[in-house]
């Protein structure tokens, strides 16, 4: 069970990427369920204590997830996820970028293009996910708003969601 809450990340400058690597304590389809379900999203996408609230979900290629992470204070963070493909309970890919409540995008911020992988394993399920982006600038903007803080807890959340 232990190796199940290990997160792997590594954050490549030069290729302007991250991946990361975690081990679920879950069947496939559960796993799968979780990241495109708009009810189970929002129990656990956004890392404590904020909370994500989804104002829209269309999970189909060219559709797309226009969620806002809550803060305690009641701040708004407003995300537009665009899904270019998707293989279902095997992989999609997204275009995520921040914006306004209405998914205007804020090009203050950069976008990311998001690879997720869901692998069927002896003991559950490894979801992998590569994100890219556009500048070396980019990758190093994200990582110093709390990438990796923010996405390990968010996927903690969810290691709690799928054992319930």
């Amino acid at each position: 069970m232990a190796n199940n809450i290990q997160i792997q990340i590594s954050k490549d400058l030069q290729n302007k990427k991250i991946k990361v690597k975690r081990e679920f304590n879950a069947p496939l389809d559960r796993v799968w369920n979780a990241w495109t379900t708009r009810d189970l999203l929002d129990q656990w996408w956004a890392p404590k204590p904020w909370t994500a609230k989804t104002k829209s979900l269309d999970f189909k290629e060219g559709g797309n997830w226009l969620y806002a992470m809550v803060g305690p204070d009641g701040t708004k963070m407003w995300s537009l996820v665009e899904f270019k493909s998707i293989k279902k309970n095997n992989s999609f890919q997204t275009l995520c970028s921040f914006c306004d409540e209405n998914g205007k995008k804020n090009l203050e911020f950069p976008s990311m293009h998001w690879k997720n992988q869901f692998i069927a394993t002896n003991t559950g399920t490894r979801v992998e996910v590569e994100i890219s982006f556009t500048s070396e600038a980019d990758i190093k903007k994200i990582i110093e708003m709390g990438f990796e803080a923010g996405f390990t807890s968010g996927l903690g959340n969810l290691e709690e969601l799928l054992a319930k």
